[in-house]
């Protein structure tokens, strides 16, 4: 039986990387390599990378040379001495410049600026534009498959709840996948971490990060070409979010512990040189936390994607039966990695929550140290 699956599984594999040469050589049968080959993958990582006023699901290029864009337009909102409202399409994906009232507005890498009917864009010295940029409220991709997830976690927390209530507290349907998890966080990542006692006011918290983060980073697994949690302002917010809670609901002790890390251990004549460098450091560390959970979710989410789409590049310059075969692959194996990376890192963040949550919840006092 396994030896049937792994036959149909490498039978699959092939004939998936047969397929993907054989669109290769039709898209590329001119047999040279277009010089700008590689600049254009680049640009189109970058493009991956970034949010975006729509969603982009693929290109192709018509007989005549013109390029057609095939995705999802999704609403622009801008503030421009009062409320702009229109649809990203009009764009025409930055070849456009939207004209409402006596404004004109033009998408210049990612970004929405005032401009005059030609589309003209300033710079200065550094080659930075210099066009007012209005207010953007702008439902980008990103923003989209966050409401998306968050609307989507309402109906499963909200139907595993409903379940709980009619069934006598046994969860049915899709709810039966979801409470071990629920449990998991629960027994050995709350309360193993903050404590019986206070490991409740935590839950909501704790739960919402864990499933936000896990859903955001399967969908950047899919078509749809949606990177959040590999934007940093996103990363920056969550882990902002971790930071005001640890603090906000901090307990004496940890802070006495902030200001007196040795406690009663030694006089205090003899602990002010220490303190010269230890408070520093313990204020220092109050930053570093977050700062460690916003980079890590970041840098890890950014760089499966950067590695999944460069190995997806290297099909269209390889452009033969070995080469794009074992990019595609390699492709296909670092995308199954990224599956246990996104649920990893949902459970690193939420595990490094959960741990500054019980340091700043702790109401021991300081050990006395005993003398020699």
């Amino acid at each position: 039986m396994q030896n049937t699956l792994l036959k149909k599984f490498f039978l699959v594999l092939a004939t998936f990387s047969t397929l993907a040469c054989l669109a290769n050589s039709v898209e590329n049968s001119n047999e040279e390599t277009n010089p700008d080959l590689k600049t254009e993958i680049d640009e189109y990582i970058q493009h991956h990378l970034k949010d975006s006023h729509d969603f982009s699901l693929f290109s192709y290029t018509a007989k005549d040379g013109s390029t057609h864009h095939v995705g999802l337009p999704l609403p622009v909102i801008l503030w421009d001495n009062g409320l702009v409202f229109f649809s990203s399409s009009k764009f025409h994906h930055g070849e456009e410049i939207v004209t409402v009232g006596d404004n004109s507005y033009k998408l210049y890498h990612g970004k929405i600026y005032k401009t005059d009917t030609e589309g003209t864009i300033t710079y200065d010295e550094k080659h930075h534009p210099t066009n007012i940029k209005p207010l953007d409220f702008s439902i980008t991709k990103s923003v989209m498959m966050i409401i998306i997830t968050g609307f989507l976690m309402f109906l499963l927390f909200r139907g595993l709840a409903s379940s709980y209530s009619k069934n006598g507290g046994i969860a049915k349907g899709v709810g039966r996948f979801f409470e071990p998890i629920i449990l998991y966080i629960r027994d050995d990542i709350a309360i193993a971490t903050i404590g019986e006692k206070k490991y409740q006011k935590y839950m909501p918290f704790l739960l919402t990060i864990f499933f936000f983060i896990w859903f955001l980073n399967m969908f950047g697994l899919t078509p749809l070409g949606v990177n959040v949690t590999g934007n940093i302002a996103i990363t920056t917010a969550l882990a902002v979010l971790t930071f005001l809670i640890t603090n906000l609901s901090a307990t004496k002790t940890y802070w006495k512990h902030l200001v007196d890390p040795l406690g009663h251990s030694m006089p205090w004549y003899a602990k002010i040189p220490l303190y010269i460098i230890l408070i520093p450091i313990e204020i220092l560390g109050l930053f570093i936390k977050p700062f460690s959970l916003l980079i890590r979710l970041y840098a890890n989410m950014q760089a499966g994607h950067i590695v999944i789409m460069s190995l997806i590049g290297l099909m269209f310059i390889f452009k033969n039966w070995i080469g794009s075969s074992l990019s595609f692959g390699l492709a296909f194996a670092i995308s199954l990695i990224e599956i246990l990376v996104a649920v990893l890192q949902a459970y690193i963040f939420t595990m490094l929550s959960a741990l500054y949550f019980g340091f700043a919840s702790e109401e021991h006092d300081h050990e006395e140290v005993p003398s020699i």
